[in-house]
Parts: C-alpha cells; sequence; structure tokens
C-alpha cells in the first residue's frame, strides 16, 4: 500500500474555487476556464479539483494547496483555456521551465508574472508532481478515466514536509509583499489597450489610404482640366 502522511494543518490552505475531497488521494485537478462537476472526479480519486483563470495567481494558489501536501503526485490540466492568460499552458510552462526574472519561461500569457512563489517552492513543486497535459479536453468521462489510471499508480507521498506558502489575502499581501490581487483586472485591461492601439493604427493606415486617393482623385481633376483647356485652346486658334 502506498505510503500517506498528513497534510498541512487545515489543508487545503488556501482558499478558492474548488471542490476537495480525501487529502490522501494523489491527483489534484486543474479544468482551467472550465466549470466541471466535481464530485466524480472526487469520487475517482482527485483530492481537489477545480478552474484556474489566471496565468499568475491562480497559479500561485495552486501551487501552494499542491507543496502543502505530500501525498499529491500528478497534476492533471485540462478543461479549455482562458483567453488571453492561457493558464493552462501556463501552469505547464513553470513546471517544465520554472521562473526568470519572476516570469514563466515559454508562457505566452498576458502577464505570466509571479510574485509569491520563493524558488524552492518551484523546486518543490516540480519534484513533487508528475504534470498530466489534457488541455482543450472537457470530456468528463475522459478526464475521470485518467484520473483512475493516475490513482491506480500512486507512488506514495512525497519525501518531505508539507512546505507552506502565503498567497491570496489582502492583509497577507500588505504585511509580506504578497499577492497583487488586482493581476487578472490588469490582464484584462492591457488586452483592450492593445486592442485600441491595433485599432488605432488600421484606421491611420485607413486614413492614408483614403487620403491618397483623395489627392489623387484631385490630381486627375486638375490633369483633365488642363488638357481640356490646352485642347480648346488649340480649337480656338486653329478657327480663327
Amino acid at each position: 500500500m502506498a505510503n500517506k502522511v498528513k497534510p498541512a494543518a487545515g489543508w487545503p490552505v488556501v482558499k478558492g474555487e474548488y471542490d476537495a475531497g480525501n487529502p490522501e488521494n494523489p491527483v489534484a485537478v486543474t479544468t482551467c476556464g472550465s466549470h466541471l462537476k466535481g464530485a466524480a472526479q472526487i469520487a475517482a480519486g482527485a483530492c481537489i479539483t477545480g478552474p484556474h483563470k489566471t496565468e499568475n495567481l491562480g497559479i500561485e494558489k495552486i501551487v501552494a494547496n499542491v507543496i502543502s501536501n505530500p501525498n499529491i503526485r500528478f497534476l492533471l490540466v485540462a478543461g479549455s483555456e482562458v483567453k488571453g492568460h492561457i493558464s493552462g499552458e501556463a501552469i505547464i510552462m513553470l513546471h517544465k521551465n520554472g521562473l526568470k526574472d519572476n516570469r514563466i519561461v515559454g508562457s505566452t500569457g498576458a502577464i505570466p508574472y509571479i510574485e509569491n512563489l520563493p524558488d524552492d517552492s518551484v523546486k518543490r513543486f516540480q519534484e513533487q508532481i508528475e504534470i498530466v497535459d489534457m488541455v482543450g479536453n472537457e470530456n468528463e468521462a475522459a478526464i475521470i478515466a485518467k484520473i483512475k489510471e493516475l490513482a491506480a499508480k500512486d507512488p506514495g507521498a512525497f519525501a518531505g514536509d508539507p512546505m507552506i506558502i502565503k498567497v491570496g489575502e489582502k492583509e497577507e499581501a500588505k504585511e509580506t509583499g504578497g499577492v497583487k490581487p488586482m493581476s487578472a483586472e490588469i490582464a484584462q485591461i492591457q488586452l483592450r489597450i492593445r486592442g485600441i492601439q491595433q485599432r488605432t493604427i488600421d484606421l491611420g493606415n485607413l486614413n492614408k489610404l483614403m487620403s491618397g486617393v483623395y489627392a489623387g482623385k484631385i490630381e486627375g481633376i486638375m490633369i483633365g482640366l488642363v488638357v481640356g483647356l490646352t485642347l480648346l485652346g488649340i480649337l480656338i486658334a486653329g478657327g480663327g
């Protein structure tokens, strides 16, 4: 039988939008931008499941809950990506590549910057779990089948004590320099600004085109007028 240990007191240690079951189960599930029924996943062998919609704070919460429970050995990443944030890719890249200057290496989301995960917590996350990539898959039967498959391969608890990091509370952020609670809103604002900038560029190009067309019409009219007057002058001179 796989070896089990006690997770951190009060696990899950960070509040969030999730369903939690037996903390000895080895599988954690994130459904990214999809809201799928958690009960069946818990029954299949998941210890915690829920969405994560941002490539920063959402990931920090997952990491905090994973490394505070050494029994978790798999993270199944499923469901649809969140437009702009690309949060599923981000957590996979964090596990694969880690951080450089607080940025998730290889992530293409709007702001994949992690403010509250020390280097040792990222290393622990990488060592403790295996990532299973099912991003884009919302088929509940397929997800449940994969959970059962992973649970059957339970290698036992990670050889390390539960690791506690604080994320998610405004008061803690003030005291410890922690979470930036507006990160998701900033991402949305940045995306909108980029859209406005692109539309401005497109309008500028359109104005240039219309100005060129207008100038061409005026030039054509003037040339036609000059040619017409010249021919008229020739005809008058010939008639005289």
